[in-house]
């Protein structure tokens, strides 16, 4: 009983973070992360990739498929490289070079499996 008590807590935890960033992201007034911007392709890019894959660990935790610690992880990983693209776009104005996009992209494959995997161990 104390065990899912504590696995529940942990749920609503993610789910407070995913509502967190979220929010900040849209609060963003110009490009950012969360921000479509029609006139720079790579932000949008990254974006519509990032967008999904939280659709990906919503529709796990929703399902049962990724347990609370794997969630806190996944959210984690997903935070740090949304940073990386804010800290990257600021360099450069609000635009992403083709190498920080790629670079954005290899932490997101990465993210991807990690995600496939988690699924995986918890069917």
């Amino acid at each position: 009983m104390k065990n899912k008590i504590s696995s529940s807590l942990l749920v609503l935890a993610a789910g407070g973070m995913m509502l967190v960033g979220s929010a900040a992201a849209q609060q963003n007034s110009g490009a950012g992360p969360g921000v479509v911007d029609p006139g720079h392709p790579r932000v949008n890019q990254v974006n519509r990739r990032e967008d999904r894959q939280q659709q990906r660990i919503a529709n796990g935790v929703k399902n049962g498929k990724l347990t609370p610690t794997q969630t806190a992880h996944l959210e984690n990983r997903e935070a740090r490289l949304q940073n990386r693209e804010k800290a990257d776009m600021a360099k450069h104005n609000g635009h992403l070079t083709k190498q920080e996009q790629r670079n954005l992209n290899r932490r997101e494959n990465r993210i991807s499996r990690s995600i496939a995997r988690d699924k995986a161990k918890n069917k």
